[in-house]
């Protein structure tokens, strides 16, 4: 019989607690999400994290600790190579890459890859650069539309996205061309890990809006992860935001595509009324894609506080057999240089109404820990050549 019914995994995405000691290989130097966004703000009100150990997990200059924090909480390093969403969710579930995925950042998509794009697709295609989505939309939206063109732009990360009005270019037909692009870069020079579909609205400067219908081709898992075991013992794997994207349905027994992060945990909060056994994975992008991209720590700590009021009311419906993990998969510090995920140790903080004691545990070298403790709790097997050691006896 499983210790905790249903365990709630959140990722906050881009979180972040302070570098890696290897962060300077990867172009990081004394990087620090939430210290730098709470040394920015002038308020940082998260009773419900603090309450839960988060300041004194993480010392923050707006937040005191708690004499006797609710969790149990640690630092979690990331063995992987990598600083991007599906390397830190992978790392989460069981697994270990150990070669990044290519990114095309300086140089811009090759010319025999868009020559194929654009004839498969139909369209001229313009951009192709590392470009922030709203800048880009800008400087290329009217000529789209105008001119029936296909913007296409990657990042700082391994992706290729692709814009388009909803409008004039047609929800449908942007997600064919992704689909098409997602078959294109599979090969392995090309192989990036995500391919994005970003709609839009507006016809002029000024009025260009990004939708949530965004919807993202990720690369397959490499291997069966802790939710592939999961699901083949028969549990629940519920998945909310775009977790269902990152691990392309695999191990996933329901989906639901969030609107915002708010939104997202307003779904949390009406799963956490159900009656259901197994995991409820979340993911809540406006961390990043709002905020830590376009490097702006107000509006980074006003979307924690947000979080953290609906973090209270999913508190209240917590049951006594519900297991609360607070996570995230990466760092995306909005007050350094450039547009580009940091390299940073992960906040832990765990929470159950049947804790019997709380407090500090120690660090972790892998997030994978978290998917060995879930795999554990379950009583499934991790699957062959994954990683992770369970905490599970230590959340006590």
């Amino acid at each position: 019989m499983s210790r905790f019914k249903r365990v709630f995994l959140i990722v906050c995405d881009s979180m972040g607690m302070g570098a890696m000691a290897d962060s300077e290989k990867f172009g990081d130097v004394n990087v620090d999400t939430l210290g730098h966004i709470s040394d920015t703000v002038e308020h940082f009100n998260i009773p419900n994290l603090r309450k839960l150990g988060l300041a004194n997990l993480k010392p923050l200059s707006k937040v005191e600790p708690v004499e006797k924090p609710l969790g149990y909480y640690c630092p979690l390093n990331e063995m992987s190579n990598g600083k991007d969403t599906m390397t830190g969710h992978w790392e989460m579930m069981g697994i270990h890459t150990t070669t990044p995925f290519v990114t095309f950042t300086d140089t811009g998509f090759p010319k025999e890859l868009l020559d194929e794009l654009s004839s498969r697709c139909g369209k001229e295609i313009i951009g192709n650069k590392s470009a922030s989505g709203t800048e880009i939309l800008e400087e290329l939206a009217e000529t789209e539309i105008n001119e029936g063109k296909m913007i296409v732009y990657t990042s700082a990360d391994s992706v290729l996205q692709i814009c388009g009005n909803e409008e004039t270019f047609d929800l449908q037909n942007l997600y064919r061309c992704c689909e098409i692009a997602r078959e294109l870069c599979m090969r392995d020079e090309w192989k990036v890990g995500r391919v994005i579909a970003r709609p839009y609205v507006g016809k002029k400067k000024g009025e260009f809006k990004r939708t949530a219908n965004r919807h993202d081709y990720a690369v397959k898992p490499t291997g069966d992860t802790a939710l592939n075991a999961l699901k083949n013992a028969g549990f629940d794997v519920i998945s909310i935001g775009k977790i269902n994207d990152i691990f392309v349905t695999e191990g996933i027994t329901e989906a639901y595509h969030s609107n915002s992060s708010v939104h997202g945990m307003e779904q949390t909060i009406e799963e956490a009324g159900k009656d259901f056994t197994g995991l409820c994975f979340v993911n809540l992008v406006d961390f990043d894609a709002l905020w830590g991209h376009r490097r702006d720590p107000i509006g980074y700590g006003d979307e924690i506080e947000k979080f953290d009021v609906k973090l209270g009311e999913f508190l209240d419906v917590m049951r006594d057999d519900d297991l609360l993990i607070i996570t995230a998969d990466h760092g995306n510090d909005p007050t350094y240089t450039g547009t580009d995920h940091t390299r940073e140790k992960v906040p832990f903080v765990a929470y159950s109404k049947s804790f019997k004691g709380s407090g500090s545990i120690p660090e972790r070298n892998t997030f994978a820990d978290m998917g060995a403790t879930i795999a554990e709790n379950f009583g499934v097997t991790m699957p062959e050549g994954t990683i992770g050691t369970s905490m599970l006896g230590e959340l006590v």
